[in-house]
């Protein structure tokens, strides 16, 4: 009788996963606009929806953090936002928490954000997916916890999720090359095997954020090593996830040569020099947390985020495919 239960439990949570890692083939793209100025850039997207059309188009995924949807926009605001969204047919993700300098365990944090959540929700959000922000990092250098610490707080934040929002998709976002390529490795095994003996459903993606000007500024990491660990999460049938970001932007501007044409340039440049290497993320994620570029819209005129959307998804993204929905 326990095997029988067991081997249950095993088929009924592949089948989970399968339902909830479904899509359409072909690798999806994700935007998250800067959250500077109250929302500034997100108000744009809805309140200009002809500005970027072509740009829309392209568009699988929305991506912003909750913590800023809670501080800056109104009911009002959300509810017909949400509405606008399941009419252009693109899903809503947001960037959580798991470890957190204000949420040490995984209980904390999710206690913090469940009432965010919910809200949303009753607001009309269809929650899509969960990108959580650097749990092993922020172990590491704000709490000054240990990499074992991270994964088993990590996993019982999981849990949490998986108990009360079954439907939604559960990503880990880490840094490189801050952390290094084994480090990826024991990260996604460990993490995924401490789910498993919590009978927990594991990761549905993998998302990277690189660093990538360290690259030739400090002589530390490679494209190469990034594309090792897309294969290995390729290996383990994990969605491997790859942020475009202008990485060194602050350092740029603080010297007068950063701008919106710098976020533009840096954000293609990244993307060929990835895919000169045969690279191919299963997620496109363009997202600016650096304040850049200042316009949003309309998505024809020169280094707008959506320009830079409009232009990656025709170099670099086979044609929309909208995800399934879990």
């Amino acid at each position: 009788m326990r095997f029988s239960l067991l081997s249950a439990f095993v088929l009924a949570s592949c089948l989970t996963s399968l339902r909830a890692t479904e899509t359409k083939p072909g690798p999806t793209l994700w935007i998250s606009p800067p959250g500077a100025e109250e929302g500034r850039a997100l108000r744009a997207l809805f309140e200009h929806p002809d500005d970027w059309k072509e740009a829309r188009s392209q568009v699988d995924v929305l991506f912003y953090t909750d913590l800023n949807f809670q501080r800056q926009f109104s009911d009002d605001e959300l509810r017909n936002w949400f509405a606008q969204l399941r009419t252009w047919k693109i899903r809503l993700a947001m960037e959580v928490g798991a470890v957190k300098e204000w949420g040490r365990t995984g209980e904390k944090t999710f206690a913090a954000e469940k009432p965010i959540w919910d809200r949303l929700q009753r607001l009309g959000a269809d929650l899509y997916a969960i990108a959580m922000d650097e749990p092993l990092v922020n172990a590491r250098e704000k709490i000054h916890e240990s990499d074992e610490y991270a994964m088993r707080e990590t996993a019982n934040y999981i849990a949490l999720v998986r108990e009360h929002f079954p439907d939604l998709l559960i990503g880990d976002i880490e840094t490189y090359p801050a952390i290094g390529v084994e480090d990826h490795k024991q990260r996604i095994d460990g993490l995924q095997k401490m789910l498993a003996e919590k009978k927990v459903r594991g990761l549905d993606f993998y998302r990277l954020d690189v660093d990538w000007v360290r690259f030739t500024v400090q002589n530390r990491g490679t494209w190469q090593e990034v594309r090792q660990i897309e294969q290995f999460c390729r290996q383990r049938k994990l969605p491997f996830s790859l942020i475009y970001w202008p990485s060194g932007f602050p350092e740029l501007q603080r010297r007068g040569i950063g701008d919106d044409s710098t976020w533009y340039t840096a954000v293609m440049q990244q993307a060929y020099d990835y895919g000169r290497i045969g690279g191919a993320p299963d997620q496109y994620v363009i997202e600016s947390w650096v304040g850049a570029p200042e316009v949003t819209v309309p998505d024809n005129s020169d280094f707008t985020f959506t320009r830079s959307v409009r232009d990656f998804a025709r170099k670099f993204v086979a044609p929309r495919k909208v995800p399934a929905k879990p």
